[in-house]
């Protein structure tokens, strides 16, 4: 047996979140199903984490175990002619037996892209999250300091998680402006449920004068989800790289 690691993308209208569940379209269903295929038995894949309904993926990282003597060109040549068009395999390595996608990663970059822009695209809805109200750049930048580094981050996770240990690193955090958009690049050694997804609301609430820059080092201190601002929709958010 060959422990195979494969680096890919995907679009996540179309899904009900990365996981499979009963009755719904998710990738690790349409990854699965297309393994299964392929060997003519069951095979399980495992990702670097999951992802919520309407959430893509720029470079999820998945691992299974194959039989298969296929070098990793025809790899992915084979998986993306079965794969739907919304699931793509970028990148295909032959790995070692105790490689594990999961537990293995050192950090995870996420990123979030927000459209300033006064009018909606329709064309871009389910990649942006259209925010059309004023918004001050520069109060957002000197908020974005206070998340750096090792936190209890309680006050940025969903309520309902079981996760008792809510302390992770963020080892880099910055807003990028171009033009009407506005992209947050979050990267760290761990993210919590929605943790990102509430950094972004609450920054956003920073930008438009509902919250101070300062604020931001209370609500860590709080660490009460209710000290926090509101949870950003989740198609402007993407898991852009994992590192291992």
């Amino acid at each position: 047996m060959q422990r195979i690691k494969c680096t890919i993308s995907y679009d996540g209208c179309g899904f009900n979140g990365y996981q499979v569940q009963p009755e719904k379209r998710t990738v690790q269903l349409e990854l699965e199903r297309v393994l299964s295929t392929m060997h003519k038995r069951d095979v399980k894949v495992v990702a670097s984490g999951r992802t919520d309904t309407g959430v893509h993926a720029y470079g999820q990282v998945i691992h299974f175990d194959s039989h298969l003597d296929i070098p990793p060109e025809r790899w992915i040549k084979a998986m993306n002619a079965m794969l739907p068009e919304d699931i793509a395999v970028h990148q295909v390595e032959l790995v070692e037996s105790d490689f594990h996608a999961r537990f293995n990663p050192k950090g995870k970059e996420y990123r979030y892209i927000v459209d300033l822009s006064p009018i909606r695209n329709p064309l871009t809805r389910n990649y942006r999250y259209h925010h059309p109200y004023p918004i001050n750049v520069e109060r957002i930048k000197e908020a974005i300091p206070y998340i750096i580094g090792t936190h209890d981050f309680s006050s940025f996770c969903a309520s309902n998680t079981d996760v008792k240990d809510k302390v992770r690193t963020i080892e880099k955090a910055e807003c990028v402006l171009y033009g009407n958009e506005l992209t947050f690049i979050y990267r760290g050694n761990g993210f919590l449920y929605n943790m990102v997804r509430i950094l972004t609301g609450t920054l956003l609430e920073v930008g438009t004068g509902k919250k101070e820059p300062g604020d931001m080092e209370e609500i860590l201190a709080r660490r009460d989800r209710g000290a926090a601002g509101k949870t950003a929709p989740a198609q402007g958010l993407y898991l852009w790289e994992v590192s291992y």
